[in-house]
């Protein structure tokens, strides 16, 4: 599926190249999928089936790495995966502990083949490994490289959460353990530095926030637009899934639906359907048809970034009612950008997002009640629509850029340079 990380990592290598930086943005386990220009390698470490075979076989771990290199390969891996199902994140456990173990695990040809490119071919003057999970390979990398490492979390404590014991239990000690190592960290909200500096058991004062930037486009927002024929559309846009709480907007819609003035409102969604949720799809689908509401609710799929803008900018109102305290929220930033006020719950990063851009409403999470009676305010009150609409416009763009996020992740790297190079001079004197 398109991939929130993945948008975001490389947004963030792109605005760093437009500072004058060089960049070397590195897919690990299967190549990039983003819904903008694709700027990374054509290469893929740490690719998916080596890293399953390595996890399974002693003797396919010692055959040669002439051998075994061809299944890294990004069209290979593209097609291996192609209509492949969602993995279960119950299921990758064990392998989630083997990749924390490093060079000391099962997949350390891995680690040991990635350092030694860095090191023969792109020269850095700092790593930046963009998800915790990989703070395994952090001892292996400076050891080789001599620079320093930096590591963004962004949503890992979801996925540790979904890990069955033992596992979940030996992963994040192993990700406590290893986090020592690194020289900071990078969150992108405060919520989520204090979450992750808990679990890592590493000082909040390691944890940079850095916060979200999207990539920003010069057409002006529809802010001063009103559907024809006085239709109102709801939109949401996000893997449809019940942690993302599609069910919940569901319930809010046919409430509202069923009040003065409800029948001139639609329901739109986009966003990654996976088999492993289109039973959970489909009864809602269902339901919404059974309380006459079929022909007032449209499912779009996964749209490409031309398909998203248009989606957006068709929207009156947005929302995805997580239910768990989501770290990032790429979306909610990305409709705010078009002009299109959003009602999220009050957990995770939203309240810092929303009240930062000014661009909409936070609500009690997981109640459709509060949900509903937000958005149902809204509904009825065009001007304040319109108000939290440019607001949030010029609020994404004044704090939430792409080239913001990329000068503040610069900073991070300077301070770290400069520590390391501070600490090498005070051992040589």
């Amino acid at each position: 599926m398109i991939c929130g990380s993945c948008i975001h990592d490389n947004a963030l290598a792109v605005a760093l190249g437009e500072l004058g930086h060089e960049v070397a943005l590195i897919p690990t386990y299967t190549p990039l999928r983003t819904d903008e220009e694709d700027v990374s390698l054509d290469r893929v470490f740490f690719g998916a089936v080596n890293v399953y075979l390595q996890q399974k076989s002693g003797l396919f771990r010692r055959l040669p790495r002439f051998l075994t290199r061809w299944l890294d390969r990004p069209s290979f891996l593209r097609w291996v995966t192609k209509g492949a199902h969602s993995t279960d994140a119950k299921l990758l456990g064990e392998m989630a502990v083997a990749m924390l173990r490093g060079d000391e695990g099962p997949n350390g040809g891995e680690v040991e083949a990635l350092a030694v490119w860095l090191r023969d071919e792109f020269k850095p003057d700092v790593v930046h490994l963009t998800n915790s999970m990989f703070l395994g390979s952090v001892g292996r990398l400076k050891e080789v490289l001599g620079v320093p490492v930096v590591v963004s979390v962004q949503g890992e404590d979801l996925f540790l959460g979904q890990l069955e014991e033992p596992w979940r239990g030996r992963a994040i000690a192993l990700l406590a353990e290893k986090a020592q190592g690194a020289d900071a960290f990078v969150a992108p909200s405060g919520y989520y530095a204090a979450r992750m500096s808990e679990m890592l058991q590493v000082p909040v004062e390691r944890m940079r926030v850095v916060p979200l930037g999207i990539r920003l486009y010069p057409q002006p927002p529809c802010v001063e637009k009103e559907q024809s024929g006085d239709r109102l559309v709801l939109g949401y846009l996000a893997r449809v899934c019940p942690e993302k709480g599609f069910h919940l907007l569901a319930d809010a819609f046919e409430s509202l639906a069923g009040q003065p003035g409800g029948e001139r409102l639609h329901l739109h969604a986009a966003g990654y359907l996976g088999p492993a949720d289109r039973a959970y799809f489909e009864e809602i689908e269902t339901r919404l048809e059974e309380r006459g509401l079929g022909d007032r609710f449209r499912y779009h799929g996964e749209v490409d970034l031309a398909g998203k803008r248009a989606f957006l900018r068709s929207l009156d109102l947005f929302s995805v009612p997580t239910v768990y305290r989501e770290a990032k929220g790429l979306s909610t930033l990305e409709a705010m950008a078009e002009g299109v006020p959003v009602v999220q719950p009050r957990h995770g990063s939203f309240p810092e997002m929303v009240e930062r851009a000014g661009g909409g409403v936070l609500v009690e999470p997981e109640s459709v009640e509060a949900l509903a009676m937000a958005l149902g305010e809204l509904i009825a009150d065009a001007a304040r629509r319109r108000e939290l609409g440019r607001a949030g416009h010029a609020g994404v763009r004044h704090h939430f850029a792409a080239d913001s996020m990329a000068r503040a992740t610069a900073a991070l790297y300077a301070d770290v340079t400069a520590a390391a190079t501070a600490t090498a001079t005070s051992r040589i004197i």
